[in-house]
């Protein structure tokens, strides 16, 4: 499965956002939603992406990784979509995202990112197009 496009949907006043019917299908009937580590957005992962994840820090340890494992697990929530193709966010993943209304769902491979529009908007034209070249080449792509 690769994820990809970028979408502009909005949270309503019962923090449900809309996810596009070809994310939908992709994910199945459940998926999973929780912070990004390193990016204030969250991150949307299909229930086989969640338990690799989930296995790769389940066998760690505790005294390696127990903090991360807080900032993962004590925060994510497990989504099924309505019959509306709408997910309920809470609030406290919203707040972490400085999420209020308008959003950016971007597909980035093997998971999805929800992001603040206006930091979206900010990121992307911030790009680094030099840089991104540079990683290209250092990868052989």
């Amino acid at each position: 499965m690769t994820l990809l496009g970028e979408y502009r949907h909005s949270v309503d006043a019962k923090n449900r956002l809309f996810i596009p019917a070809k994310f939908r299908e992709e994910f199945g009937e459940s998926f999973y939603v929780t912070r990004k580590m390193g990016e204030e957005c969250l991150a949307v992962y299909s229930e086989e992406e969640w338990k690799k994840l989930a296995e790769k820090l389940n066998t760690l340890p505790d005294s390696q990784v127990g903090m991360l494992k807080r900032f993962v697990f004590s925060k994510t929530a497990q989504v099924t979509p309505d019959t509306h193709g709408r997910i309920l966010i809470p609030s406290a993943l919203l707040q972490y995202a400085s999420i209020d209304k308008n959003v950016v769902i971007a597909g980035v491979g093997d998971h999805l990112q929800i992001w603040n529009e206006a930091m979206w908007d900010t990121n992307e034209s911030e790009l680094d197009l030099d840089e991104i070249a540079s990683l290209f080449r250092q990868l052989g792509l």
